[in-house]
């Protein structure tokens, strides 16, 4: 009866079981991001509007009746007295829980199961998310009260990347893992722009900032339910997969234990490879993060757009960005099974792409003037090469250990979370007096930390599967451990 009932079930599915959980993945990034990027688009309106000249020094001059927008939110008990350097605080506020939940999460995801572990980190993101707009009126604009409230938003949300790795080491097979893992990585850049673009939408029409912690928190929640009836932790433990399925990932997934072995902490942490691969998560992170956040005040601040414009035109970056880190994670795939790169080369030179194309095109956005729509061109191409990151570095992880996925993506990713706190802070001190003048310099900047941090994994990264994912080598000191140089040789999997 049971294995009736089972059959039954896995018929029902038209695509098999790992690719529901890749774009149940996807939706989980996604989620994870509207409710993280809403406040860069929400703040711009929930801030008094400062008295400053329309050109010059100051930005660009304003369009048509040189009015702007005029007010968009109608309550003036809705405005709050914040100003840059305390924006910058607030915006970064979510990074100081961001990076404490990491290593939990991952540690919790590989012990337990990611099915878990992501679900309760989305499913608390989104409750903290509904009451963000009842805490801030309830202390009146209180600042302070509103960073503790960003922070538990980001001990939810700190849990999603490790316990997506940890899930993919488990469900992809290597053969699928630059696409599907681009796939569900590039979850990011879609909710980027639906955060970013619904954002300024629903704000002007309800003339209600409150609206976008509503409506994303809502859907945080929709998630959580489908993910926890559809989607299991392994294989193994999944009721209905087909008979097929589950033994096409055993034979291709016969390196991934899934026995709770010990964390080799010390191999792991002294690990070269891995440390190139944190350096490049941190020019990632820089770049992206300062996009994120502040890609949305420039363009209301120097280039004067509406707000309804704001969330448009900062969104269109990260469009391109999601079709390029689609198409490329198919290419690396391709590019690989045909022995064109093997897999270091390919994640080098991808990631050399991602971090290199968006520097020069930041900078030279900067240098566009009052040009919106050139300004508007140069960012959409720069973070539309940072795409190729999702195939680079991003899966890097998942070459170096299968077994320690979860751990080695919280290390990674909480690391370069740093930068997130660093990034907004940074930007609001530098850009008090609104000047295009002072965001250039934080462009220069962010130049100069891509350059450095991809010189270190160009240098020192490596896409083949270290010594120590075999617990037992960790174990009697039988070691492996050769590093790849520069542009080194590889050995190829066999796929």
């Amino acid at each position: 009866m049971l294995t009736g009932w089972r059959l039954h079930l896995s018929k029902c599915f038209i695509i098999p079981h790992r690719y529901i959980v890749a774009i149940m993945g996807f939706l989980a990034i996604l989620n994870a991001y509207t409710m993280r990027t809403t406040l860069s688009i929400a703040i711009t309106e929930m801030v008094i509007p400062r008295n400053s000249t329309s050109s010059g020094d100051h930005g660009c001059p304003l369009e048509g009746d040189g009015q702007g927008d005029g007010p968009i939110i109608k309550n003036p008990e809705d405005l709050y007295d914040w100003d840059e350097t305390t924006q910058g605080l607030i915006l970064s506020s979510f990074f100081w829980g961001y990076i404490i939940t990491h290593m939990p999460g991952g540690i919790l995801a590989e012990k337990f199961g990611g099915k878990y572990s992501l679900g309760i980190g989305i499913l608390s993101t989104a409750v903290f998310t509904l009451i963000t707009p009842a805490v801030i009126r309830l202390v009146d604009g209180d600042w302070r009260w509103l960073c503790a409230l960003r922070v538990c938003v980001g001990l939810g949300e700190g849990t999603t990347f490790p316990a997506i790795n940890a899930l993919l080491a488990k469900w992809v097979p290597l053969s699928e893992r630059s696409r599907l893992g681009s796939l569900t990585f590039a979850g990011s850049l879609l909710g980027t722009v639906l955060g970013t673009s619904l954002s300024g939408i629903l704000i002007k029409e309800t003339q209600d900032w409150a609206s976008v912690f509503y409506f994303f928190g809502g859907f945080g929640v929709v998630w959580f339910v489908i993910w926890t009836l559809m989607c299991y932790s392994d294989p193994e433990s999944h009721p209905f997969i087909s008979d097929k399925e589950k033994n096409f990932l055993r034979k291709e997934l016969a390196n991934v234990s899934n026995e709770n072995n010990p964390i080799p902490w010390k191999a792991i942490l002294t690990s070269v490879p891995l440390w190139a691969l944190i350096a490049a998560q941190i020019g990632h992170d820089w770049g992206f993060f300062a996009m994120v956040t502040d890609l949305p005040k420039y363009m209301k601040d120097i280039l004067k757009f509406k707000i309804d414009e704001n969330g448009l035109w900062s969104s269109l970056p990260y469009v391109l960005m999601w079709i390029v880190s689609l198409g490329s994670g198919w290419l690396c795939d391709w590019i690989i099974k045909k022995e064109y790169m093997g897999i270091t080369f390919a994640r080098k030179f991808f990631t050399t792409v991602a971090s290199m194309g968006p520097a020069v095109f930041i900078v030279g956005a900067s240098y566009s003037g009052c040009d919106r729509y050139l300004a508007v061109a140069l960012f959409t191409i720069a973070m539309g090469l940072m795409g190729t990151f999702y195939c680079g570095m991003k899966v890097n992880a998942l070459d170096l250990s299968p077994n320690f996925a979860g751990t080695l993506m919280a290390i990674v990713n909480g690391i370069g979370a740093i930068s997130g706190i660093i990034t907004p802070y940074l930007i609001g001190a530098l850009t008090t007096d609104h000047t295009l003048e002072e965001w250039q310099l934080v462009f220069w900047i962010t130049l100069g930390v891509f350059t450095v941090t991809n010189i270190i994994y160009v240098i020192f990264a490596s896409g083949e599967t270290q010594w120590w994912n075999n617990v037992d080598k960790s174990e009697t000191g039988t070691v492996d451990n050769t590093i790849d140089t520069a542009l080194g040789k590889t050995v190829m999997h066999n796929v």
